[in-house]
């Protein structure tokens, strides 16, 4: 469920610096060893990006498929487009298979998907930036 509330810039920023955290750790980390580590941080940072977005725009995802509705609300008011909405939603579905399954992710996975997660989340803080100016 989508609800409205109140536009917190500082929180933003706040959420921004964790995703800048991430980012330094993926940048560091043995992707051979850690795959699924890592696809689990690429999601971690989508989400909380896409979640600050829709927090500048006054919005707040809750419930059991706030995730899902955080990937619809970006692809309804075009910050993403329907290939990215399907690659994050992969990616989503993925994670929640190694969260809650136990199911690894594979290095071939990142391999083939990385440049296209680093684009979205290029875009994505493109987005943020906007929007906070």
């Amino acid at each position: 469920m989508i609800i409205n509330v109140s536009v917190d810039k500082e929180k933003v920023k706040s959420m921004i610096s964790m995703t800048e955290t991430r980012e330094r750790f993926i940048k560091k980390a043995e992707y051979k060893q850690f795959p699924t580590i890592i696809a689990e941080n690429y999601y971690e940072i989508i989400k909380e990006i896409g979640t600050a977005i829709l927090l500048l725009d006054g919005k707040k995802a809750i419930g059991d498929y706030a995730h899902k509705e955080i990937i619809e609300q970006l692809k309804t008011n075009d910050y993403i487009d329907e290939l990215e909405s399907r690659v994050i939603d992969d990616l989503r579905i993925k994670r929640n298979k190694s969260q809650y399954e136990g199911k690894q992710f594979e290095l071939v996975y990142i391999e083939n998907n990385e440049k296209r997660l680093l684009l979205i989340i290029q875009k994505l803080k493109k987005i943020i930036d906007k929007k906070v100016k």
